[in-house]
């Protein structure tokens, strides 16, 4: 068994997709605006997990990324060969970081961002 997708809660799939794909670097699988359907993966593995944006725009859906993004905590974490390089990269952007590249206690190195969607994204790299 293995996941084949899954999904995070964006404000607006729309400009969730154009941020997921445009500024970091994910492909489309699916994107249908009549149906606010919107599905990326990654260009490294792609038949790999497909992430749907999901539409946050039901009370439980907004309680959950509201809990989540005041508690600070990532939503999803995304595996980079070097997270300096990525950080560099996607502040170049204009991505806004809330935790610069640091390692953890046991030298897992990681930083995290803001989506501009309405999660934290956790970078991580072994």
């Amino acid at each position: 068994m293995r996941i084949k997708m899954c999904s995070i809660h964006v404000k607006d799939p729309a400009e969730a997709f154009k941020f997921y794909t445009e500024v970091l670097g994910f492909e489309e699988l699916v994107a249908m605006p009549e149906y606010y359907l919107y599905i990326v993966k990654s260009p490294q593995e792609p038949q790999g997990t497909g992430l749907l944006l999901e539409p946050s725009d039901d009370p439980i859906g907004e309680a959950y990324m509201k809990g989540v993004y005041d508690a600070g905590m990532p939503t999803i974490v995304f595996d980079v060969p070097d997270v300096q390089a990525e950080y560099e990269r996607l502040v170049a952007r204009g991505v806004q970081f809330t935790a610069e590249p640091q390692p953890d206690p046991s030298g897992i190195m990681s930083a995290v961002f803001d989506d501009s969607c309405g999660n934290l994204i956790q970078l991580h790299q072994d």
